[in-house]
């Protein structure tokens, strides 16, 4: 029974038995060639692995995993403090659940449904006291919006992202996020891409500057375009109105021999300095991993794929569970690193 469950340990040995079959729950989640997500043949559906040769899934953990962290022992005593004010809405840890949606493109419907994932993964998140983001399917429509459902539940705890339909669609679907009293909402810039929406035939779009202004112009809400990875489209987005811009390939699943999200990240923090908020996501696992993005310039990490395998194994309490020890480990890197609060997290504390 989920009910029971205590460690993150737990929830892991739950949700391998409950994959069997579709995802290995590896220690280390790193996309390589002999993890079962990766065995599926070319042209076929991608499961929970990465598009193509799964080289852009991998590229992720790759990049992070080269990074390594100075300690810095000697000093006074404290308590690390990973609160982070997120567009007004504190948190306890600079952390959030990834914009993952359509559990059914993976092959986990029997398992849990997507309502019931999505309540996992904005009520778990709410419970450790961070936000979840709930993302856009192919079986997405007015009437089933089931990610606003749970923030609505949650009382509007939670950020939509939205594929890139069509405009008048989205302007919809955003008006719905604003009744719902979402923290915050996006695009995913890269949907386009999304091989479950074109397999479904759900029309998405590649988007314009003037179609982005567009969009930004008919909400209240913050902003958010999710898919950067580059320089020149991250100015654009800055150009368009974001009040926020998520450094991210997809988790690997769109487009094949990206770089890993933590390579490209310090040049695009470089080029638009303070003007929008920088989150980024792509093979985070660990607070290490954390702690290791916002050294590279981010104010915020995202995590996919490990939230997924919580909500499988323990639902709410399993989430729940997932993102506190999540937490606790980036305090214990703060700790080692001797930054006190998440603003003292820079490049200087890897070496």
């Amino acid at each position: 029974m989920s009910d029971q469950l205590k460690t993150p340990d737990e929830v892991r040995e739950s949700a391998r038995a409950k994959l069997k079959g579709i995802c290995g729950v590896y220690k280390n989640c790193d996309g390589l060639d002999a993890r079962l997500c990766q065995g599926h043949s070319y042209g076929s559906a991608i499961g929970i692995g990465g598009v193509g040769s799964g080289a852009s899934f991998s590229n992720n953990f790759k990049a992070l995993d080269a990074l390594h962290l100075e300690a810095r022992l000697i000093g006074e005593d404290f308590k690390p403090d990973s609160t982070f004010s997120f567009f007004g809405t504190t948190l306890d840890m600079p952390i959030m659940a990834a914009s993952v949606s359509g559990v059914g493109s993976f092959g986990g419907e029997a398992i849990i449904s997507e309502k019931e994932f999505c309540r996992s993964v904005v009520l778990g998140c709410k419970e450790a006291k961070t936000l979840g983001w709930r993302g856009d399917s192919f079986n997405y429509t007015p009437e089933h919006l089931w990610g606003l459902d749970a923030i609505e539940e949650a009382r509007g705890h939670g950020v939509q992202i939205f594929k890139p339909r069509d405009q008048i669609v989205l302007k919809d679907f955003i008006k719905r996020a604003e009744k719902s009293k979402c923290v915050a909402v996006g695009i995913d810039i890269d949907g386009h891409g999304s091989y479950a929406m074109a397999k479904n035939n759900q029309p998405v779009y590649r988007k314009s500057l003037k179609d982005l202004k567009e969009l930004v112009a008919s909400t209240s809400l913050p902003m958010i375009f999710k898919g950067i990875m580059s320089v020149s489209d991250a100015l654009l987005a800055i150009e368009a109105g974001a009040k926020a811009i998520c450094v991210s390939n997809h988790g690997g699943r769109v487009l094949d021999h990206t770089p890993g999200t933590a390579e490209v990240l310090p040049k695009i923090a470089k080029a638009i300095g303070s003007s929008a908020m920088i989150i980024a996501d792509g093979g985070v696992r660990t607070g290490y991993d954390v702690i290791k993005m916002l050294a590279l310039g981010a104010q915020a990490v995202l995590v996919g794929r490990d939230v997924v395998r919580a909500a499988v194994g323990g639902g709410i309490l399993g989430v729940s569970i997932h993102m506190n020890y999540l937490g606790t480990d980036l305090r214990r890197a703060m700790k080692m690193t001797g930054c006190e609060t998440v603003n003292k997290i820079d490049p200087t504390i890897m070496c």
